[in-house]
């Protein structure tokens, strides 16, 4: 018996069967969940990371087809990453960097700019340096926020940022069609890189988000790779902007 044809709009994680996805961020967090996510829908996955153990850990768990460790914020590095691929590959996800948080009072310009450069250089960056090596129909995917949509002490650089982000994830999508450009905007996840910046506070922020959000829990790395891994079989979307935060922006504060 033949299958029912599917729709144009029904989309499964096995349509990434035989596909390869970069990972730039793929040892922890959300892009290792993701790699998983790829590899148990018969994917390919290519893992980026500059911490050398931690992508190794990975990769003995991942089977990888490739591996570089280097700093996504080093732009000459970066383009000899995309140079040296060996061949076309289906979907890049980005998930390196984190936020930042400074109020004014205590600003370091020269730190501030250099983060605010290294987000926009990064994304830029991947764009420029991927334009040969993702097929047509394939994917750039980014990580913004949520979390700035409001202002507020320390935010001002984050809260840029987030505006940001989205005007040149659309522009991207222009210039760079047939390949597709979204943004994931996440709003707290609970990945080691949270666990690293709230230290003995992690529990609390966990309780007080279980208690207050919408969806009442956490949303972990599984959910946000679970939306990289749609927007990649998915081929109506590009140029948008997804929020995955659990309704956390729709809290008072």
């Amino acid at each position: 018996m033949t299958a029912a044809p599917r729709s144009p709009g029904a989309h499964r994680q096995s349509d990434l069967v035989d596909q390869t996805v970069v990972l730039i961020g793929g040892s922890a967090g959300i892009g290792l969940e993701t790699a998983r996510q790829v590899g148990a829908g018969g994917g390919r996955v290519i893992l980026v990371g500059r911490n050398p153990e931690r992508l190794r850990q990975a990769a003995q768990e991942l089977d990888p087809v490739g591996t570089a460790v280097f700093d996504a914020a080093d732009t000459d590095r970066l383009r000899q990453f995309f140079e040296d691929l060996p061949g076309p590959v289906d979907h890049v996800l980005v998930t390196a960097g984190g936020p930042f948080y400074m109020p004014l009072a205590d600003m370091d310009l020269a730190v501030a700019r250099r983060h605010f450069s290294e987000r926009l250089t990064t994304m830029l960056g991947v764009g420029l340096y991927s334009r040969d090596k993702v097929r047509a129909g394939g994917t750039l995917l980014f990580i913004g926020g949520t979390g700035g949509r409001r202002p507020g002490v320390g935010m001002a650089v984050l809260s840029a940022l987030t505006a940001a982000l989205p005007a040149l994830t659309a522009n991207l999508a222009l210039e760079l069609a047939p390949v597709r450009v979204n943004l994931l905007a996440a709003g707290f996840v609970d990945t080691p890189l949270s666990a690293s910046l709230l230290g003995d506070q992690l529990e609390a922020r966990r309780e007080e988000l279980r208690a207050t959000l919408p969806i009442r829990r956490v949303v972990g790395p599984a959910d946000v790779a679970a939306l990289a891994v749609h927007i990649m079989c998915n081929d109506a979307l590009t140029g948008g902007t997804y929020d995955i935060d659990g309704g956390q922006q729709l809290i008072a504060h």
